[in-house]
């Protein structure tokens, strides 16, 4: 058996991490989620911030197949909704403060305004998904038609549910959006009944679906107790559905409706940022949006 060493005679951990290079990580926040939605959303870009969605009444007009020969046709009128609504671009802003002493000497190996502004943006764009479905103004929950509201039969979000939401929005339909809870319910109710729902792979992550349309995770439809609710959407200005809205060309844009501009610095020799966010929603026709009102996602089995 060899010899005991003497640990004092040995170079221990803590003195040889003196001269030992650590590895860091960027600074990670909790908060940030993939933000799927905004992802799979078109997005519209408008000129001066001004976005007019110009409607069509829907009054019934003549249209004759076949007609006679020598007889007289009828007359088609296509006439405008007199007021269409307008969307004004909305903002999402603050402001990033460094001072410069800490930003000149501790800037190796990473930025420090670059790791301040990197969250600050991260945190904006979550606000931006969750303004663009709450909004009291814009937001998709407030803005579903009520003939385009579904209430669950049981409470709970059952296949026939959602298939009364297809029925809804049947021409083209995109994506449903829920929040994970509700569509973990879902799975539930299909488990259930036998009839697994199907998965697709999207940005390289496996999405369930139903009828072949993808159940897209958000967080921003929020949880009111143990109910939220599920939309479904068809997206694209030319199939008349859900848009996002940007404004292009800001002055200091680092991405596309997004700026970041130096205010300036004081006499602390603090560098103060501001970080603008521009953004809106529009919803081009009625039946471009349904939503599956207050179903229950708190509902479990023991399978035997």
């Amino acid at each position: 058996m060899p010899n005991a060493v003497d640990a004092s005679t040995l170079l221990n951990d803590a003195a040889a991490r003196q001269l030992a290079n650590t590895t860091k990580t960027p600074p990670q926040w909790v908060g940030a989620t993939p933000r799927w939605f905004v992802q799979l959303l078109p997005w519209t870009p408008v000129e001066a911030g001004v976005y007019r969605v110009n409607r069509v009444i829907d009054n019934k007009f003549a249209v004759q197949c076949s007609p006679e020969l020598g007889s007289q046709l009828p007359t088609a009128f296509i006439d405008y909704e007199p007021k269409p609504r307008e969307y004004l671009l909305n903002t999402v802003s603050t402001t990033v403060q460094v001072s410069t002493r800490i930003s000149d000497l501790y800037r190796s190996p990473m930025d420090q305004v670059k790791e301040q502004l990197r969250i600050v943006v991260e945190r904006l764009k979550e606000k931006q998904e969750d303004e663009m479905i709450n909004n009291g103004s814009y937001g998709l929950i407030n803005n579903v038609h009520d003939l385009m509201r579904v209430k669950p039969r049981n409470g709970r979000p059952m296949p026939d549910d959602l298939d009364e939401l297809l029925a809804r929005v049947w021409k083209e339909p995109a994506f449903f959006l829920a929040h994970p809870r509700a569509i973990a319910a879902f799975g539930r109710e299909c488990t259930r009944r036998g009839v697994p729902p199907a998965t697709v792979t999207l940005f390289g992550s496996p999405f369930i679906t139903w009828r072949g349309v993808p159940l897209v995770p958000c967080d921003k439809l929020h949880m009111a107790g143990n109910k939220t609710d599920i939309l479904l959407l068809r997206t694209g200005e030319q199939r008349r559905g859900v848009v996002g809205l940007f404004q292009p060309g800001l002055p200091g844009e680092v991405s596309p409706s997004l700026s970041v501009r130096l205010m300036g610095i004081d006499q602390r020799g603090v560098a103060s940022y501001l970080v603008s966010l521009y953004c809106s929603a529009a919803i081009l026709t009625e039946d471009a949006l349904g939503a599956l009102e207050s179903v229950e996602v708190d509902l479990y089995y023991d399978y035997k």
